[in-house]
This record gives structure tokens, sequence and C-alpha cells, in this order.
């Protein structure tokens, strides 16, 4: 895709893909003889929680949260508002929420502490993209599929402004299209 905006690429697709075959391979082992709820974080894990499922080898449902702290901007505005709540309850439920991208931590945070009100029998984290130079908060990530450095990238469910989930790889935002 010719777009001055798409710079260095971070992540390869076929980085993207053998690591998440490893993921789907290590969440299988751990949850052997179990059912497993994934909630998805809408709409930037869409294409990862799609991969990431077809790699299980255990029984899973999937289910979605959208929850706002950006808005179009590049930095979390710390406030945090569940948009689209689970469609199912998780009580007793073996879960694992799967996010796009760690970024201060603050919305998984409060998505954390929201859901283990709701008394699930486990609840894990699988999130593609970490960055830990912006981490504000101590997270339990059981899963994480890359660390990346502090710049806002774009790609594979990752947007600017709804533009550019549709790349197969993990780029840098090189500029903000106007």
């Amino acid at each position: 895709m010719e777009d001055p905006a798409i710079g260095e690429v971070v992540v390869t697709a076929e980085e993207l893909q053998r690591r998440i075959r490893e993921l789907g391979a290590e969440i299988s082992r751990d949850y052997e003889g179990r059912d497993l709820v994934m909630i998805g974080v809408l709409k930037g894990a869409v294409l990862f929680l799609g991969d990431l499922m077809r790699q299980l080898t255990v029984p899973c449902e999937i289910d979605f949260m959208a929850v706002s702290s950006y808005g179009s901007q590049t930095d979390s505005s710390g406030v945090v508002r569940i948009l689209k709540d689970l469609d199912a309850p998780i009580e007793g439920r073996e879960v694992v929420i799967v996010e796009d991208i760690i970024d201060s931590g603050l919305t998984l945070q409060y998505l954390l502490r929201n859901l283990r009100a709701r008394n699930p029998g486990s609840l894990e984290v699988c999130a593609l993209l970490a960055k830990p130079e912006r981490r504000r908060v101590e997270l339990p990530i059981r899963y994480l599929g890359f660390e990346i450095p502090n710049r806002y990238v774009i790609g594979y469910g990752l947007d600017y402004a709804q533009r550019y989930r549709n790349l197969s790889y993990v780029a840098v935002l090189n500029e903000q299209p106007q």
C-alpha cells in the first residue's frame, strides 16, 4: 500500500503469524480439558482474535467488549467507557481477554477490575503488543506477542482515526494524515 503515513514495519506479517501459532499452542496446552471464553476487545483485537482462535485445539467461545479511551487521539484520555458489554455471563468460566496493544495499561486495568467483579473461574490476558516504556500500572499479562518501542503503530487491527486496520503487518505511523 503506497501511503506516506505508513512508516517503518515493526512486526512483519510472517512474524505475526508465527507468534500467533506459538501463542495458540501455549493457550491450548494451558486450557487442555477446559472450555475457554475468549473476550476480544473491539475493534483492534478482531484480526488477532480471529487468527488466534484458529490456532487453538481446545473448545472456545468468543465474546466482545468495546471500550473507549482514545477517541481518534494518539494518547489515551485515561477515561474508560464501556461501549459494548458482553452478551453472556462469565461467572465460573475460564476467561482470556484478547487485546491488541497495551500502552499505559489503564484501559486493561479497568477491564480486569470490571471482569473480576463478575467472578470468572479464571481470568488471564493475551496481548499482541505491549509498550513497556508507556506502562503506568502493573498488569498480569500471561500471553504476550511482542514488546515494541514507544511509537504510535498501525496495522493488523490497529488504527489511526479508523484507518489502516487492514494492513497485514504492524508499522509506525509516519505522519498524522489530514
